[in-house]
């Protein structure tokens, strides 16, 4: 009975370890529509790009697929991050790094190419076989601020292995925004990709515009979008760029996946909003859909409406206006050193939960970094909470560009967000 018994469980083991077949993922143009096939299915993306986010409430929400921007992200292995997806029943774009040459990476450096070729090839024999890949993304906005086109003979050679030691999965590559120059030098240089994938922000509302004037007649995904991005967006005196509130973030949401993405239903792929998670990258509310404390932001309310065509269970405090000393973020606010505020929010939740409130003040940040280079969060220098969305504070002693943030909690894991920029000193 004993030996019986072992018999089973390592029987029972065994299976348990046997990882499924690869999904067969395929580009296909019917009817004069492109779409990917997964396994003999359509399936168009629904997704978002999700680095070190919450994988598990990424598929609660509705989306079928999130990419990454490299297969160990320092935090998470590959093997990590693809069986996560599995079990959420999502599929992974996966991010292959290759360092771009604004960063110094010489592309006329014949070791140094092959050593990154290398490098990215285990890669690919590593993962290329999880039942979670949906396909693979060939470095990341590497004609951003990019000088040397042999850049994309180092992406074909990528693009070139994976077709031949994987017949399941097609190769992409993301640039950043599109241009002519760039979609012919691909065409010449890179022949071996599948498709080409673009990333726009407040600008996505001209994407096919953009793609006329690229000429890019094929298909294409859009693999990163979402708020206004911080050079595009009005700036205070001293070169503060005004963020958006959250809900004036959601309504861009919505209002640009339908002009951008849904209208082009023949030659759009599907699209990655950006960015499931958090970060800092110019204010540590910018681009993420969650707060440093890992509450949902509107703009997953607007992404749940899209992928689902109905508003999630409990929705996100909505707000309306924010206020320093009676102004707003556009009116180039100047305070004393220690000079009293007072800071209004105007928030309401749709659901009628309790509000609490936070008001936290943080110096600019000063470590700017580059397409979306790591950036450091600057300190909180001062932090309070309240029942009520009123508070007088004071300004900090010493001079220099500060902002004062402003979230509405309604403690079921949603928070409204807003921040204005100010000044002390002359």
């Amino acid at each position: 009975m004993r030996i019986a018994t072992l018999l089973s469980f390592i029987v029972v083991f065994a299976f348990a370890h046997i990882q499924a077949a690869p999904a067969k993922v395929e580009l296909k143009q019917t009817d004069g529509k492109y779409r990917l096939w997964v396994d003999g299915k359509e399936f168009y993306v629904r997704g978002a790009g999700c680095e070190f986010g919450n994988i598990e409430k990424l598929g609660q929400h509705g989306a079928n697929s999130f990419r990454t921007w490299r297969t160990e992200n320092g935090q998470s292995s590959g093997q990590e991050i693809l069986d996560r997806a599995e079990k959420a029943g999502l599929l992974v774009l996966m991010g292959l790094e290759l360092v771009p040459d604004r960063k110094g990476f010489d592309y006329n450096d014949s070791a140094a190419v092959a050593r990154q070729f290398a490098d990215v090839k285990q890669q690919v024999l590593k993962y290329k076989d999880h039942p979670a890949l949906l396909g693979w993304l060939i470095g990341n906005e590497l004609n951003l601020f990019y000088k040397n086109p042999k850049v994309w003979e180092a992406v074909n050679d990528v693009a070139k292995f994976i077709h031949e030691v994987d017949p399941n999965h097609p190769a992409a590559t993301a640039l950043a925004g599109i241009s002519k120059q760039a979609v012919d030098e691909i065409k010449k240089r890179a022949p071996a990709l599948d498709f080409i994938t673009v990333q726009f922000y407040g600008d996505i509302v001209n994407l096919q515009k953009r793609l006329a004037e690229a000429q890019l007649t094929g298909p294409y995904m859009v693999t990163e979008w979402g708020a206004t991005g911080h050079w595009e967006v009005r700036t205070t005196e001293w070169k503060a760029p005004i963020e958006e509130t959250s809900s004036q973030k959601a309504k861009a949401f919505a209002e640009r996946y339908e002009k951008a993405i849904a209208a082009d239903p023949l030659r759009c792929l599907g699209s990655y909003v950006f960015l499931w998670g958090q970060k800092q990258e110019r204010t540590p509310t910018w681009y993420g859909m969650f707060t440093q404390a890992g509450d949902e932001m509107e703009t997953v309310d607007a992404m749940h409406r899209i992928w689902n065509g109905s508003a999630p269970a409990n929705g996100t405090p909505r707000v309306k206006s924010i206020t320093l000393n009676g102004k707003t973020a556009y009116d180039n606010i100047r305070l004393k050193p220690e000079e009293p505020i007072a800071a209004v929010i105007d928030s309401a939740d749709p659901d009628g939960d309790a509000i609490q409130y936070i008001f936290e003040i943080m110096p600019e940040s000063t470590d700017l970094g580059t397409g979306g280079d790591f950036e450091t969060t600057p300190p909180i220098l001062a932090s309070v909470k309240s029942d009520k969305g009123t508070l007088e504070l004071k300004a900090p002693a010493k001079e220099g560009a500060y902002r004062l943030f402003f979230y509405a909690r309604d403690g079921k894991g949603h928070c409204g967000t807003g921040n204005i920029p100010f000044f002390v000193g002359k």
